[in-house]
Order: C-alpha cells, then structure tokens, then sequence
C-alpha cells in the first residue's frame, strides 16, 4: 500500500534536487536546449513548477476531469509564476509551491485520496494515484534539467550525494 505521506516526502526530495539545478545551472543560458525541438531548460524547469501547482491545485479544487478542451485554461489559472521568469523568480516559486501544496495535500483523508478522477490522458485513476503520478511527471522532467547540466560540464546533486557515499566508505 501506497502512504501518502511517504509520497508527498519523495516529491519534497525529487523538488529539492530540481531546485538545485535551477539555482547551479547558469542563469545566462537559460535559453539552452539540447536541441532544436526541445524546451529549453528554462522552459523545463516552469513547465515541473507549472504542471505540479496546477494538477495539485486542480486535485485540491475537486476537479474529477483533468482533461478535456477546458484544460490548459484551467491549468493557466493556476499558474504561480509567468512564462520567461528568471531563475530566482523560478527557484522562489519551486520552493514555495511545495510547501504550499505538500501542506495542502497533507491535510486531506484518506476517503478525498480513494476518489476516483479521469486523469489527462483519459486513465481513471485514485487522486492518490495522481499525485503519485504528478511526482513522476517531475521525475522525467527533472532528469531533462540534468542532462543539461552533464551537457554544461556540471554534476547534478544526486550525483554528487551519491558520489560523496562512496568515497566515505
């Protein structure tokens, strides 16, 4: 079984390590991207801010369709931050928005989680389930930040966490 609070804890780690990219990646390039038809990593870090305050917002609203022509406005609603934000306005934003959500979400029983929703992709599932997911969404995301990071020569933080381990043994 699944605790929500073992979630909500793994989503404030995976955030932390997403704040530590935007706050050492160069704030200069933010502009950089991969390749041409990808997001840059600016637009990367907004889109995990963006999608993780607005699906959580929408969970905490008692949205049940998170999908449908409707959606993208209702995810503007709730956006905290307006696109080309710099990297303190993001970092500042990232921070408060998981201790805003992860506080909120807390707060809620467990019969609010066993409720069943109509995610974007058309999947019924619980709204623990898509916190769950809302997580993993940050993951993959994440992981594009530090691909980007290895791509400007630097380590990301759970590497380097990792990397620290070893060497104490």
């Amino acid at each position: 079984m699944v605790r929500l609070e073992q979630v909500l804890d793994s989503w404030k780690a995976v955030r932390a390590d997403t704040i530590a990219a935007v706050e050492e990646f160069p704030a200069a390039e933010f502009d950089f991207k991969p390749t041409a038809d990808l997001m840059t990593f600016g637009q990367i870090a907004r889109h995990i801010l963006v999608a993780g305050h607005g699906l959580t917002g929408l969970l905490l609203e008692g949205e049940e369709h998170l999908g449908g022509p409707e959606f993208r406005q209702k995810m503007a609603r709730l956006a905290p931050l307006p696109e080309g934000a710099g990297a303190p306005d993001l970092v500042r934003e990232l921070r408060a928005s998981i201790e805003q959500r992860t506080a909120e979400l807390a707060g809620r029983d467990a019969e609010f989680y066993a409720g069943i929703i109509t995610r974007v992709d058309g999947a019924r599932v619980t709204r623990l389930e898509m916190l769950q997911f809302v997580k993993e969404h940050e993951l993959t995301h994440r992981t594009q930040l530090f691909l980007c990071l290895r791509m400007k020569g630097l380590v990301p933080a759970t590497t380097r966490r990792r990397l620290a381990i070893q060497a104490a043994r």
